[in-house]
């Protein structure tokens, strides 16, 4: 039979508190939406990816064409809204490495600040939510530590550009 660990036994080795170390500040440029209509998730956005940069102390280069950001958009509560975001992209850094870039997450916001937000208006981001996950995969011998990092990112959405920062986990 196995035995229970005491609580004392359990506060002697504790989990080590993650910190948070900035990987990059990424700028995308997107185009206007494809709007796809009310399907059983939600209201269907996608917004194809026109570019972008990305600039940190281990990583910088460019965000590629090609890529776009999948979303459903859905009232969860009165007077909130969720989006839903899936992106999916490439980024090719300074020395010519391509990383594949899948990112997940939720932007929760209220309608006037999303009408705003879709307008073309600056909303402060300490106003609204806008979290995500993305997850790195490339062949590059120079970059293959990102494929085990976990990372989170805090975006904003600005008049010209989505914005985030991006950090691994430690």
């Amino acid at each position: 039979m196995t035995q229970v660990p005491s609580s004392g036994q359990i506060k002697q080795h504790e989990p080590p508190l993650p910190r948070l170390v900035l990987l990059y500040r990424a700028e995308i440029e997107v185009a206007s939406p494809q709007f796809l209509g009310r399907t059983p998730a939600g209201e269907r956005r996608i917004y194809p990816i026109l570019g972008g940069r990305f600039d940190g102390e281990r990583l910088r280069g460019r965000i590629l064409s090609g890529g776009a950001d999948w979303q459903i958009v859905r009232e969860v509560a009165a007077g909130s809204v969720e989006m839903r975001v899936e992106a999916r992209f490439t980024m090719e850094t300074h020395d010519g490495a391509l990383i594949y870039v899948q990112n997940q997450g939720i932007r929760r916001a209220t309608p006037e600040q999303v009408s705003r937000m879709m307008g073309g208006e600056a909303v402060d981001p300490a106003t609204y939510y806008f979290r995500m996950t993305p997850r790195f995969e490339t062949g590059d011998a120079r970059y293959d530590w990102l494929n085990g990092v976990m990372a989170v990112a805090s975006g904003m959405r600005s008049p010209e550009c989505v914005v985030y920062d991006v950090y691994a986990v430690e």
